[in-house]
């Protein structure tokens, strides 16, 4: 084998990991089989490389981790309520593996599947195997290395013309023992034509575990789809999470997407949305807050391969400490793409001299009758607005909290989901210093 399989513990017991594993579709081996050896042919990638200069995963790399497998831990329900959301399907994933137990069950419409992805291949094998692995592919290292232990995670299919009227959350809690622990889900949403859906996909583990999780997410929009999305990372400080979020649409399809995250050392996360027919309307947002010595990275990718399609991206950083942050963000518009309407802005707002963020946005433009921008913006708070709030009675703690927290919302704002949008604005004053009076203030 090559040395990255044989230096490295995520790879070092995997024959092991295979025989394991129950009889699955051929398709699945398959994806498995072509992980492992690309995976074995990249390796971890380093900062010689373009895509990851500013993004150092040697803490990654040098880390011996355990495969988590099913175990709880001590995982509890009542453990899992800081995590739950109010008014949501919770569907409980530990170490990347459905919980049945502690997943709250309920009746869906007919066709509909949404559950464990080790369950669909039984289910529908031809269904799960017409779609996982085709958007995802292996040429990012750690889709490789997820696709090398494809075992499973959350499959949700909503079939044509059915309107899923509750709300689905995919909760993938990460749990360790006495030593790092590794786990690998692997997701995919199927909304088929005229069907809608609202998935919240939430990664958490508790402060003081030492884990990496390495997900990857393929989300299928058909033709006149709706499909509504959410993405909420709280891992412990000490965690690892790169995870990439591959998005395929069809003809007239509308699409949301939002992440925020808040927690892990090292986070990356590849997202990238595929227009592929004509009057798509896709939303990539997203809000971040770094603190102590936190990488957050986003790597976003926009590929517009028809005419009449809009794209709108919004992401917004707050950083304090020496945390960083990374924002790449690649707009692609084909020849072929006439009549495309993108826009994408990354600002970051900067609450201590040592914090960094690196920005670099990008237009790729082959078409000739387009209406696309996109802006950077990198800052510190505004001494001017400061000085106003100031003058009125408000003191500087508390000034500076509310122009942060009036810097946020304008991403939560755009939130369809109510109940995530509280939440996340009560974590936000619970964040911000003199959280009480922004919260009275607003």
């Amino acid at each position: 084998m090559p040395a990255v399989a044989e230096e490295h513990s995520l790879l070092t017991d995997y024959g092991d990991f295979e025989s394991s594993l129950p009889q699955q579709p051929e398709a699945v081996a398959d994806l498995r089989r072509r992980g492992v050896a690309r995976f074995e042919e990249l390796g971890f990638p380093s900062t010689r490389q373009e895509e990851w200069r500013f993004t150092n995963v040697a803490p990654v790399a040098k880390t011996s981790y355990v495969r988590a497998g099913g175990r709880l831990h001590g995982l509890t329900a009542a453990k899992l309520e800081p995590f739950q959301i109010p008014g949501t399907v919770d569907l409980v994933f530990v170490n990347g593996r459905y919980s049945e137990e502690l997943s709250r069950q309920e009746e869906f419409p007919s066709g509909v599947f949404a559950g464990s992805l080790a369950a669909a291949m039984a289910w529908n094998p031809d269904l799960v195997s017409a779609h996982l692995g085709r958007y995802a592919g292996l040429d990012h290292p750690f889709v490789a290395l997820n696709s090398a232990h494809v075992e499973d995670g959350a499959f949700v299919y909503v079939p044509r013309g059915v309107k899923l009227e509750q709300t689905l959350h995919l909760l993938f809690v990460a749990t360790a023992g006495d030593q790092a622990t590794v786990s690998y889900p692997r997701n995919l949403i199927v909304v088929d034509e005229s069907a809608e859906a609202t998935v919240v996909e939430s990664y958490c583990g508790y402060q003081g575990d030492v884990y990496f999780t390495c997900p990857v997410t393929e989300i299928v929009g058909g033709a006149n789809s709706v499909v509504d999305h959410y993405r909420l990372g709280e891992e412990s400080l000490d965690a690892f999470h790169l995870g990439t979020l591959k998005i395929h649409l069809e003809r007239d399809a509308n699409f949301f997407t939002h992440s925020v995250n808040h927690g892990g050392a090292i986070v990356r996360n590849d997202i990238q949305a595929y227009l592929g027919g004509e009057g798509i309307h896709c939303t990539l947002n997203g809000l971040y807050l770094g603190r102590k010595k936190q990488l957050v990275d986003h790597h976003m990718w926009v590929d517009h391969a028809k005419p009449h399609c809009h794209s709108y991206e919004l992401f917004k950083g707050i950083l304090e400490d020496q945390s960083r942050a990374v924002f790449n963000g690649r707009i692609k518009v084909h020849e072929d793409a006439q009549k495309t309407d993108a826009k994408q802005s990354s600002q970051h707002l900067l609450l201590s001299d040592k914090a960094l963020a690196q920005s670099n946005p990008q237009l790729e433009i082959f078409a000739d009758d387009v209406r696309c921008t996109h802006g950077s913006t990198t800052g510190q708070i505004d001494e001017e607005a400061l000085f106003y709030l100031r003058s009125r009675g408000i003191g500087e703690e508390a000034a500076k909290s509310l122009l942060t927290y009036a810097f946020a919302v304008e991403v939560l704002q755009e939130f369809r989901l109510e109940t995530v949008r509280k939440d996340l604005e009560e974590f936000l004053f619970t964040r911000l210093p003199k959280g009480d009076v922004v919260r009275q203030a607003v």
